[in-house]
């Protein structure tokens, strides 16, 4: 019980009370009791959780769900929590370079807290090619905190979800329709699925097999005509044949979809609250091919490495072996910011910082590219 001062009459007895503050609290712990203090608290634990921070993940299974699609099954030191359709990091040293991309979580909420993650990976770019070609049982990953706000969020959306899946976009939605099944989340999921072909169709009987009233799949194939099968492209006209009433769209796939899909969604006249997208990591920029030289300060330490103006400032430091920080890659968590000394440089897409951040100096690396030579003051990883 905390002791409280009470203010007496007399100054003279406030003193008193102070001189005996010190005694009584010796007389205090004498009394106290001798047991060990826990080593662990309850609150603590969550926490661990809640926040689990950079942990090793253990490669325990790989599917191959495609032609060029492999799902990765990990096991984590900590149960991990995170929300359907949220994203981690997956890193490695390959070579001489600290490397990790985000990936969305495949597997359900509830397989986290019993420590098993799946990650679903297309073989495309520089990581995802090696882990499609290299990753083996038993390799050991540095795994990030789950991340991004792409999942249903109960305040703000409506409670009918329709989601827009373009070929390995599917991946977050798998995760929400298996938390609807085993009862963490409570919305109703209608997905229409694009691929190519029957054959680049993931996760189809999976799909087929979590059907039910909150949970149904329309899959549209671009390239062929098949009995059971819509045909063509994702637009308004194939919306209004399977979904009415208020809903929230959200879309994960290629940037040519979300193109396409915002025009039709026009016609809907959905308020912008009612539409989501995944953002897609930046990649190279069509430009003419010029090596500036960076300068990157990360604590006491300073380096100088090639940058290509073809790729990400984020990329140029990977390449050159450094640690540094990045989640999302697309310009959007803020994770890596970092404190432009000197230089020019460009970014892919909108300008994602926060108003402090560009008025500051700072800016994103995993959305930025070089135009001139460089200095910047980098976080470290």
């Amino acid at each position: 019980m905390p002791f409280t001062f009470k203010k007496q009459i007399f100054g003279f007895m406030d003193l008193l009370r102070f001189k005996k503050l010190v005694p009584n609290r010796r007389k205090k712990l004498e009394n106290g009791s001798s047991a060990a203090l826990p080593k662990s608290y309850r609150v603590n634990e969550t926490a661990k959780i809640l926040h689990p921070g950079y942990q090793s993940a253990k490669l325990i299974g790989i599917e191959q769900n495609s032609a060029d699609t492999k799902t990765y099954t990990l096991e984590t030191e900590r149960p991990l929590y995170f929300r359907a359709g949220q994203y981690v990091t997956l890193g490695c040293k390959v070579g001489n370079s600290e490397v990790s991309r985000p990936y969305a979580i495949s597997s359900s909420p509830k397989a986290a807290l019993g420590r098993k993650v799946a990650l679903t990976v297309k073989k495309c770019g520089f990581f995802s090619g090696y882990l499609f070609d290299n990753a083996a049982i038993g390799d050991t990953f540095i795994l990030g905190d789950p991340s991004g706000d792409f999942c249903y969020e109960p305040v703000k959306d409506a409670k009918h979800v329709v989601a827009l899946a373009g070929g390995s976009g599917i991946t977050p939605f798998y995760s929400m329709a298996q938390a609807i099944a085993d009862g963490t989340d409570d919305y109703k999921l209608t997905i229409f699925y694009g691929a190519k072909t029957e054959h680049d169709l993931i996760f189809k009987r999976e799909f087929d097999a979590l059907s039910s009233e909150k949970i149904k799949t329309i899959y549209v194939l671009s390239d062929e005509e098949k009995a059971g099968y819509e045909h063509g492209f994702i637009g308004a006209e194939l919306l209004r044949k399977y979904v009415s009433g208020d809903f929230t769209v959200l879309m994960c796939g290629p940037q040519a979809m979300y193109e396409f899909a915002q025009k039709e969604l026009n016609s809907l006249n959905l308020p912008l609250r009612r539409i989501k997208k995944e953002a897609n990591c930046v990649g190279t920029r069509d430009a003419e091919g010029k090596i500036f030289k960076l300068v990157v300060h990360i604590g006491f330490d300073t380096f100088t490495v090639p940058a290509d103006s073809r790729e990400t400032i984020l990329t140029a430091m990977e390449r050159a072996g450094l640690k540094v920080p990045s989640k999302c890659r697309a310009g959007g968590c803020g994770f890596c910011h970092s404190k432009l000394v000197a230089g020019d440089f460009s970014i892919a897409g909108e300008d994602k910082r926060r108003l402090a951040d560009s008025k500051f100096g700072y800016i994103h690396p995993c959305c930025s590219y070089p135009d001139s030579d460089m200095e910047l003051i980098v976080p470290k990883a």
